[in-house]
């Protein structure tokens, strides 16, 4: 009788990686995204990708590799196309006894293994290694012995008599002769998306053109790009991006569509004239980062019961605030991503629409044509909707209507510019709005900030903390007793920075009848903080600990982010 396989959640609970109620959720999310377990657990951040790899290969009874701790040469890439390989996410390594050596990432892809045993007419050994490391090991393979800075050099040097138009002038067209400036955005572009950076800035000084990548939040410098390219580097970013090309006076916006190793990419595009030229932003936009699930923002389960309990009201409005670039965005995404139902009408005012969901009517701001805002939201109450996303309340009037709709039954998501949440009920005050409707609608603030994880790959434990650190982060002898802290060493997945994806930290106030009161009354911040603190706030600073001792993130990442309002006095 055959051996029943066992169940990949089964492999995974069995091993201690995950628990069952894990698992469960995990398996609502499959079924309600159409995935399978294995992606939804990743997705949801509840396992890694190798994890879930290395219990797909015990399930298949496979061989597991991993890419980067062993040394892997190929020595039958060639039996292959690379747009096979790419497509396909198949390496062949090696013969042995007539049959092939070859590495998958999906066990289950049994149309794939029958084409490849039907082309080259032998019998397949399928080695199993996780999708990202064998993305990233393929791109190895096929990058062009050129680096990027070779690129730039050869960009140097092809500039002759023939391309003085086109490299020299700021306003040379690219023509077919400026290859190696197409070749060399385009690999700009490449490896950005590649090492997880969600900005790439081109910004030009008094004698270089500066390249660097946003990656978990921090600019990292990667290259200097040579005064004289700057026209038509600047140039091929705004052709891609449909910027007009003459337009060097004011600021102008595009978009581009990309595909990069079989996943569209998109990116937003800025380009603002500065003194020493137009300075370039590029956005990335990655779709699967709108539709994680609520628990893989981070929540701990106290806040993760309290945001699904507020999210699921009937009206009101819950506002989401923080800094530009702290996720407020993605955070209000899952709240829609999680209520988008055919039993509800969702629609947002947004400026612009980044990313793009079925079932939910998106418009977009354009000031330009005086589609605003409040003419949106005026509009959108016609529609009979039950739930209202807008982008961001900026004035008076935007947050006049989004009170109004709440009063009138529906649920209003929106975001706030302050540094924690009990500022926005005095920011929505100052701005003009009368007390007690500040006090009537608003059914809970949350700030959030995101905070760099430790690399799993290099975390070690920490010996020596910086005990200064600890003090101003407001720990007691009490809390320092025995308490382990960790950080990265530096390895190659993190770029030795120790540090791999980010994750939130939040702060949560649910309104009560004293905070309600306190806000009629237009009591100071200080006075509104302490009331949601007894009732049951967890502050950012809190939560960032809880976060260290789970062994997420550092001290000095955490007090990088934080506000220094609990910060000791005797320091």
């Amino acid at each position: 009788m055959a051996r029943k396989r066992r169940k990949l959640g089964e492999i995974l609970v069995g091993w201690g990686v995950i628990t069952q109620d894990k698992v469960d959720d995990a398996m609502a999310h499959a079924q309600s995204e159409h995935l399978r377990i294995g992606e939804a657990l990743v997705a949801l951040g509840l396992a890694d990708e190798e994890d879930v790899a290395k219990a797909l290969a015990s399930q298949y009874d496979m061989e597991y590799l991993d890419l980067e701790k062993n040394v892997v040469v190929s020595t039958e890439l060639e039996l292959i196309s690379e747009d096979i390989v790419r497509k396909h996410l198949v390496v062949p390594i090696q013969r042995e006894n007539g049959r092939l050596k070859i590495i998958i990432t999906d066990p289950l892809d049994l149309e794939t293994m029958d084409m490849l045993r039907f082309r080259l007419n032998m019998e397949l050994d399928p080695i199993l290694a996780s999708r990202g490391k064998l993305r990233t090991y393929i791109d190895n393979i096929y990058r062009s012995d050129k680096s990027l800075d070779d690129a730039v050099a050869q960009l140097e040097s092809s500039i002759d008599s023939s391309m003085d138009k086109s490299i020299d002038s700021d306003d040379g067209d690219l023509t077919e002769e400026a290859a190696p400036i197409i070749r060399l955005v385009g690999m700009l572009i490449t490896e950005a998306v590649n090492m997880n950076a969600s900005d790439i800035h081109i910004e030009p000084m008094a004698n270089r053109v500066r390249v660097r990548y946003r990656i978990d939040g921090v600019c990292v410098e990667r290259d200097n790009i040579p005064k004289r390219m700057q026209g038509p580097v600047v140039n091929r970013f705004k052709l891609l991006a449909g910027i007009d090309l003459a337009e060097k006076r004011l600021p102008t916006d595009g978009r581009i569509k990309m595909m990069i190793a079989n996943r569209q990419v998109d990116f937003r595009v800025s380009a603002l004239p500065a003194y020493h030229g137009e300075s370039v932003v590029l956005r990335i936009l990655r779709p699967e980062s709108a539709k994680l699930g609520i628990q893989a923002l981070g929540f701990e389960p106290y806040d993760y019961d309290r945001f699904q309990k507020i999210i699921k009201r009937p009206n009101g409005i819950f506002l989401v605030t923080g800094p530009t670039g702290s996720g407020k965005t993605t955070s209000l995404y899952a709240a829609i991503n999680e209520l988008n139902r055919p039993d509800k009408k969702i629609i947002t005012a947004e400026d612009p629409v980044e990313y793009q969901f079925s079932g939910v009517n998106q418009c977009m701001v354009r000031d330009d044509i005086g589609l605003t805002f409040e003419k949106i939201l005026r509009s959108m109450l016609r529609q009979a909707p039950n739930i209202i996303l807008v982008g961001e309340i900026r004035d008076l009037v935007v947050a006049e209507v989004a009170i109004q709709a709440a009063l009138t039954g529906h649920l209003v998501f929106s975001t706030l510019h302050t540094n924690d949440a009990p500022a926005s009920i005095t920011r929505l005050i100052d701005m003009g709005i009368k007390p007690f409707l500040v006090a009537s609608s608003i059914l809970a603030v949350m700030a959030q900030r995101l905070v760099r994880r430790i690399c799993k790959e290099c975390k070690e434990e920490n010996p020596e903390p910086n005990m200064r650190t600890l003090r101003l982060l407001g720990y007691t002898d009490e809390e320092l007793a025995g308490a382990k802290f960790f950080r990265g060493r530096g390895c190659n997945v993190c770029n030795g920075s120790g540090y791999k994806g980010r994750q939130g930290i939040f702060e949560m106030m649910e309104m009560n009848s004293a905070i309600r009161e306190l806000a009629f009354n237009r009591a100071a911040i200080s006075e509104v903080r302490k009331a949601a603190i007894a009732g049951g706030m967890r502050t950012l600073l809190e939560d960032g600990k809880e976060k260290i001792k789970n062994g997420i993130t550092t001290p000095d990442e955490l007090i990088r982010l934080t506000q220094a309002a609990e910060i000791v006095e005797d320091v």
